[in-house]
């Protein structure tokens, strides 16, 4: 019995310290295995410029998810989420059922179909701070912490968080450490092994 506690305390971690080196957790950012061919990523995966998409690099498995992006310079720009098999040199985003998007000129686009619209004082500018819930069936948007009341849906499948830029856009992603708190019940993305 005594050389079984041994063998066991011995057999794990580092060679005999019984220490297991914990694993770090990867940190939601902009996937660069996952964008466009003319898209530039900066700040640590946080930034966005040149043409085209790009995914993060976790998918929305929670119910309820939430994320912002901060408009650094203004321009033709989208955010929203998508599947990977978006398009993701294709600007606009939306065109397809691979994306729902709401875009600079505040439309929320999903098939090439409108599915709602920011309230016409409403629309982003530089500065401020878009951010989105999705509950797996509907995307909110909230404009500087204030929600929109601008519900889309129809995207279905697997779906991680998108943006795309064109004509001098510069967004930045924030996936944790929010500039507003999240709504009620939405909470910042979890890779899966996080979520059990």
């Amino acid at each position: 019995m005594a050389a079984l506690f041994r063998c066991c305390l011995g057999c794990c971690g580092d060679g005999g310290s019984g220490h297991i080196p914990l694993k770090e957790m990867p940190i939601v950012q902009l996937d660069t295995h996952h964008m466009g061919t003319d898209v530039v990523i900066v700040k640590s995966g946080r930034r966005i410029c040149g043409t085209g998409g790009c995914l993060a690099n976790a998918p929305l498995h929670q119910n309820k998810s939430y994320f912002e992006f901060k408009i650094q310079s203004t321009g033709v720009w989208g955010i929203g989420v998508a599947t990977q098999k978006v398009n993701l040199n294709q600007v606009p985003m939306g065109r397809d059922t691979n994306s729902l998007v709401l875009r600079h000129d505040g439309s929320v686009y999903h098939n090439n179909e409108e599915k709602n619209r920011l309230p016409a004082n409403s629309l982003p500018q530089e500065g401020d701070i878009v951010g989105f819930t999705y509950d797996h069936v509907e995307m909110n948007i909230y404009l500087n912490g204030k929600n929109m009341h601008c519900p889309a849906s129809g995207i279905r499948g697997t779906v991680y968080p998108v943006v795309y830029v064109d004509d001098s856009a510069i967004l930045d992603c924030q996936f944790s450490d929010f500039y507003h708190p999240a709504p009620q019940g939405f909470e910042k993305i979890l890779f899966e092994q996080q979520i059990f």
